[in-house]
């Protein structure tokens, strides 16, 4: 097929980089879709996606509909008559009767090794689950939630000190590669999906603010991964000293294997560092924020606040 009719669906920083992607790869994208603006920032100004403010500088004609269920809405995809849709955390439900509209139907571009991680946080959940491997799927869409045949996929391993901001930047750029890699055998019928195996199907919610908290009570490790997987957010937290308003947020810190204490204690609290006891083992927390400052520092930190009090 020469030069086909694209129609790129995605919203966030993740979705970017394959739309960036195609675009390099000088690919006929005819229209971007895209979640409505939202209100953000303190404010609250009406704010452009990433996915839109690109396509915007680059020429390429904007749909930002509230829902693709209506029948206009499916009308005016019809009319853009596309061979092929590429959707990368789009936000949106893609009804059958849409799914049904490109001549090939709906690609999507899924920050996991499929079945593993269905769902809305697919990067965190395999930080959490202490996964050694995760990558990126191009899958081909049904109207069951990440469950269509699978085209291809490509793997990385999961660094141990890995944030889960950085290990989405990897998987962002690798789906972009995959993507302009494989779309064309997609379209030349080179590329058979394979189904999925249900029995290993793992489900990643939407991540809320309450599953951040910190719970001393689990082990070093796992308090650890928590801190890694929800960093950039919505930022990994605990309260000071019982204290429900001071909600203090954790960047980054590092396993001591050999603390035993009460979950919980804090065992030390100078320039040094700070160092809280977990179920088995500890951790050096390195990087804090209090509520209305910066991050700071384990060393600066102490300086700003008292926990113990």
């Amino acid at each position: 097929m020469t030069d086909p009719r694209i129609v790129f669906a995605g919203t966030p920083e993740f979705a970017l980089a394959s739309l960036n992607a195609l675009v390099k790869a000088d690919c006929n994208v005819v229209a971007v879709y895209t979640q409505p603006d939202r209100p953000a920032g303190r404010g609250r100004k009406l704010t452009a996606s990433p996915v839109k403010r690109f396509a915007t500088e680059k020429g390429i004609a904007v749909l930002q509909p509230k829902s693709l269920r209506d029948a206009d809405a499916a009308s005016e995809l019809a009319a853009l008559q596309p061979d092929v849709m590429i959707v990368a955390a789009y936000g949106l439900i893609l009804p059958q009767n849409v799914l049904d509209i490109p001549r090939y139907g709906c690609v999507n571009v899924h920050a996991s090794l499929l079945p593993r991680w269905r769902g809305a946080a697919p990067i965190q959940a395999a930080i959490l689950a202490a996964d050694e491997m995760t990558g990126v799927c191009l899958m081909c869409m049904t109207a069951g939630l990440d469950c269509g045949p699978v085209y291809s996929c490509e793997s990385i391993n999961i660094g141990a000190e890995e944030s889960a901001g950085e290990l989405h930047d990897r998987l962002a750029a690798l789906g972009g590669e995959l993507l302009v890699a494989d779309l064309p055998k997609i379209l030349a019928g080179k590329m058979t999906a394979r189904e999925q195996d249900e029995s290993l199907a793992c489900y990643a919610p939407k991540i809320e603010k309450q599953d951040a908290l910190i719970d001393w009570s689990l082990t070093a490790d796992e308090c650890h991964r928590h801190i890694r997987a929800y960093n950039p957010a919505p930022g990994a937290y605990f309260f000071a000293a019982g204290d429900t308003a001071a909600r203090i947020k954790v960047w980054q810190a590092s396993l001591l294997p050999d603390v035993s204490a009460v979950p919980g204690t804090i065992l030390q609290y100078n320039a040094d560092g700070i160092v809280v006891a977990c179920a088995q083992g500890g951790l050096r927390l390195e990087v804090l924020q209090a509520p209305g400052k910066r991050r700071a520092p384990a060393h600066e930190f102490v300086a700003q606040i008292d926990l113990r009090q």
